[in-house]
């Protein structure tokens, strides 16, 4: 089990079958669900506002989950996979998304539930990332429409993830 520190009075609540690598780092008003995983070196800080993360999501290696102070709160929803070295920063990620590798969602941004933030986009402040499309670049613009069953998608690399965890688990 990782770092798990509280803050201010507030302690990390971790749901039941989720897997914390040794060496991540959980602070503060964190709240996160059921059949999870957070992977090496990710830091969850809920010290200035508050981080939900529902069920069967994963935090990969690096990714940072943090907050603005009074100002926004961060809320991933369910079978969201934080891709690696991603900085998840007082925005909404819905159900069932996909943030990628060294991504940056900003402040009040909302990544809708079936949508893909590609490896090193930026999404800026209040960015709405539209339900069944890739966004990409710097600052990430809509590229490509999502073809065929979206919940394939999603599903499999949240089960890949809930696979992953059984092999680090006691």
């Amino acid at each position: 089990m990782g770092i798990i520190k509280e803050c201010e009075g507030k302690t990390p609540k971790i749901g039941e079958n989720t897997y914390i690598a040794d060496n991540a780092v959980i602070v503060g008003d964190v709240k996160i669900g059921k059949n999870c995983s957070v992977w090496w070196s990710a830091v969850i800080r809920g010290d200035v506002n508050s981080i939900e993360i529902g069920d069967e999501s994963n935090i990969q290696d690096g990714a940072v989950i943090h907050c603005t102070y009074q100002k926004a709160a961060t809320k991933i929803g369910n079978k969201v996979s934080i891709g690696h070295k991603a900085i998840v920063h007082g925005c909404t990620v819905e159900d069932s998304a996909l943030v990628g590798m060294g991504a940056i969602v900003m402040d009040h941004a909302v990544v809708q539930t079936g949508s893909i933030v590609a490896a090193g986009a930026v999404v800026l402040e209040n960015t709405i990332v539209e339900s069944g499309y890739i966004y990409a670049g710097v600052p990430a613009k809509k590229v490509k429409k999502i073809e065929g069953d979206l919940s394939q998608i999603f599903d499999r690399t949240a089960k890949n993830y809930t696979l992953y965890k059984t092999w680090f688990e006691d």
